[in-house]
């Protein structure tokens, strides 16, 4: 994949509801993608049910295959696992 045809996304998923709440498209602007990752990363600090993915692709379609638990609602089981087994 070339470089400069990579696109930034950023995808704010909320565990506790089951669903994306945030996409954010930076196209090909690398620096502020990851400044505003180091945002949201701080915004969300103490929310550990909070996912902050920053993800390079060549386009949100092929996001949606390769972080499709993020899109689908699987992220959300996953962690129901994680506390069933905690607990």
């Amino acid at each position: 994949m070339n470089s400069d045809k990579i696109q930034h996304f950023i995808l704010v998923f909320d565990r506790h509801e089951g669903r994306l709440v945030e996409q954010i498209d930076f196209g090909s602007r690398a620096k502020a993608a990851v400044e505003k990752y180091e945002e949201l990363e701080e915004r969300y600090r103490d929310e550990s049910y909070m996912d902050i993915v920053l993800v390079g692709s060549d386009s949100i379609d092929t996001v949606k295959i390769t972080h499709a638990n993020y899109f689908d609602g699987s992220a959300r089981d996953t962690y129901a696992d994680i506390l069933r087994i905690a607990n």
